[in-house]
């Protein structure tokens, strides 16, 4: 059996993230996910608008998922490819280089798949980030409105 392992945060899950799981799930027979942990994300810099719990839940019920473990510590990748007699160690191709000497520790193939373009999660949280901005400043254009109605009388 060829098993294939990736890691990510996968938060506020979208169809970028659903490609990028079927296209990994294509490279063997069973897919699993390492799914940063709130607390390794905050070791990363990063805050998950979804917890982990949750989305770990999400992940689990991708059809193309077979199995979600928890990402607790950038060095636990080799371990878990040992311990999942991984094949295939495939990340996002942002991640280019980065993870290469696992091939040599492990004796396991490292490729970087491309994800797909225009969708990404920080894409999306900015986009919400701009939304507020504009819903606030529009919001206060509207009070400053109505104040001056209300100074007429």
């Amino acid at each position: 059996m060829k098993n294939v392992i990736t890691y990510g945060t996968f938060d506020l899950f979208h169809v970028g993230h659903v490609r990028l799981l079927q296209r990994l799930r294509s490279l063997g027979d069973r897919l699993i996910v390492g799914c940063s942990t709130d607390e390794f994300n905050e070791i990363k810099g990063k805050k998950s608008v979804i917890g982990y719990n949750e989305r770990a839940e999400i992940l689990a019920s991708c059809k193309y998922v077979d199995l979600v473990i928890p990402e607790n510590t950038w060095e636990q990748k080799s371990s878990d490819i040992r311990k999942h007699e991984i094949r295939i160690f495939a990340m996002g191709d942002d991640w280019v280089g980065k993870f290469d000497h696992l091939s040599a520790e492990t004796g396991c193939i490292v490729t970087y798949v491309s994800r797909t373009s225009n969708i990404s999660t920080t894409d999306i949280k900015g986009y919400l980030r701009k939304i507020d901005s504009d819903t606030i400043a529009s919001m206060k254009n509207k009070v400053d409105h109505l104040r001056a109605q209300l100074d007429r009388y």
